[in-house]
């Protein structure tokens, strides 16, 4: 193997920079891993290869100058959510399949100014709607760890490739844990920033009040130097917030003297998996070891309604967004009807999978009149209730810590069947979106798998709005403190 494929890109952007290595080499060693992977993994919906040496022999060209910046030169995978200029963007989706955006997403083109090298674009489940992958119209990506298992979703794709070793890093987006339960299921690192954190122009919408930008890494360091890159206020976002960016690589340090550590009661339930269970327990008990006040009895009463208060709220605003595929002004156009409502009709009757319309029914009907008050208006108040808890959590502790999800990455087609099965592997990280709260998922150990595969776990760590230093203090120190981030598949 390529000793290049599992460099972290802040290790690679040492290399460039003592010009051991050139980003054509490091651009050429990811399509070579590719080309022997992602047949079998489907990480990939498009490929730029053309595009990315072009942007490589740039990058280049800024090192030798003296210009770069930590991310100048390292290859990364879009999410097939986000537009990027002139590149095919179909987010997982038939209606979409032919779209070419004529401008780049925010986040896309902060990494274009940082000098980045686009690999492609990410397979995903289709519109972000998915907790496994295996909503993509195009078929689903299959995890680098037991390819008989999902890498989690919706950020499937994303996850995979860093996983596997393809690209260096990977953007993605996090409606309800679609960031942070992909890492966890891959082994890698996901952060989902604050709510308004990075901007949302160019990320084609899911659930507005919900969706966020971040990154998936192989590190903590550079999930930060990826933050750093990304946030930041963007006029073309109503939502984005006016805040100055933290440089939080200043807050990684080796250990968490002095941190108070929350561990929330309710995301501790009955019928999770056990190793799971275990494995994240011993974690908080080596952070208690790093120096960190570790109080094991902090309640969030109102976690148990997160999902009723999700799978009411997403839809409604999927609902919303997703009415504007009508086969008129671009994607996917069926024009045999009669009239041109039946034409719209069978647009979306061909062009959406069958979850995206199972959440656009359950978004039409929640809103519906008679039953805004008694579902929409009722699921608002809740979220109010949660937000609340948070905040009197926050007033005690710098930050929360907790499992990801209740298991470890599932069978293919195990919940395929069972819709409200696949809603609850989002159980512990649905709260976080709701409260519009920055949350990571790191590697913390493994289980067994049933034919011997080992499967990564990952543990959450939720910090309050805007505080970002104090999650990325808490997942530096307890990473550093041991080599899980250091393991990877054998392909």
């Amino acid at each position: 193997m390529d000793p290049l494929h599992y460099l972290a890109a802040h290790e690679a952007a040492d290399l460039l920079a003592r010009r051991e290595v050139s980003s054509v080499e490091l651009t050429r060693a990811a399509f070579d891993r590719v080309r022997a992977l992602d047949d079998s993994l489907h990480a990939f919906l498009t490929l730029t290869e053309e595009e990315a040496l072009a942007q490589a022999e740039a990058a280049d060209e800024r090192i030798a100058r003296g210009d770069a910046g930590p991310l100048t030169g390292i290859p990364v995978a879009i999410k097939d959510v986000l537009c990027t200029k002139g590149v095919r963007t179909t987010c997982g989706s038939r209606i979409l399949e032919s779209f070419i955006p004529p401008y780049d997403a925010f986040a896309v083109q902060r990494l274009k100014e940082a000098g980045c090298v686009m690999l492609g674009k990410a397979n995903m489940d289709e519109f972000a709607m998915g907790s496994s992958g295996e909503n993509s119209a195009f078929g689903p990506t299959l995890n680098p760890w037991d390819k008989e298992r999902v890498p989690g979703g919706s950020s499937s794709g994303s996850a995979a490739a860093v996983s596997a070793g393809m690209a260096f890093y990977a953007l993605g987006s996090d409606t309800g844990g679609s960031i942070r339960q992909p890492a966890s299921h891959s082994g890698i690192v996901g952060l989902k920033p604050t709510y308004g954190r990075v901007s949302r122009y160019g990320l084609i919408a899911f659930g507005s009040s919900l969706d966020q930008i971040g990154p998936l890494t192989r590190s903590v360091r550079d999930a930060a130097l990826v933050f750093q890159a990304v946030a930041g206020h963007d006029e073309r976002d109503s939502t984005s917030a006016t805040l100055d960016v933290p440089t939080v690589t200043e807050a990684l340090a080796p250990d968490l003297k002095g941190m108070r550590i929350g561990v929330p009661k309710e995301y501790f339930v009955e019928g999770m998996d056990e190793q799971v269970r275990q494995t994240v327990r011993a974690a908080i008990d080596q952070m208690a070891g790093l120096g960190a006040e570790i109080d094991w009895e902090v309640s969030l009463p109102s976690t148990d309604h997160a999902l009723a208060v999700y799978y009411i709220i997403a839809p409604s605003e999927a609902s919303a967004n997703l009415a504007r595929y009508d086969g008129v002004k671009y994607g996917y156009s069926y024009n045999e009807g009669a009239s041109m409502w039946e034409n719209m009709e069978k647009t979306r009757e061909f062009g959406f999978g069958d979850e995206v319309k199972r959440r656009i029914m359950l978004g039409t009907y929640a809103l519906s009149a008679g039953y805004y008050d008694a579902y929409y208006l009722k699921a608002q108040k809740v979220r109010t209730l949660i937000r609340r808890e948070f905040d009197a959590a926050f007033q005690d502790h710098d930050v929360l810590v907790a499992p990801v999800s209740p298991t470890t990455a599932f069978r293919l087609g195990e919940k395929t069947d069972d819709p409200l099965q696949m809603y609850l592997s989002d159980v512990f990280t649905i709260p976080v979106n709701i409260a519009g709260l920055p949350g990571i998922s790191i590697p913390c150990g493994f289980s067994r798998g049933d034919n011997g595969s080992r499967l990564p776990i990952g543990l959450q760590i939720i910090a309050k709005p805007f505080d970002e230093p104090s999650l990325f203090r808490a997942a530096y120190a307890y990473e550093q403190a041991n080599d899980w981030h250091k393991q990877h598949p054998e392909l």
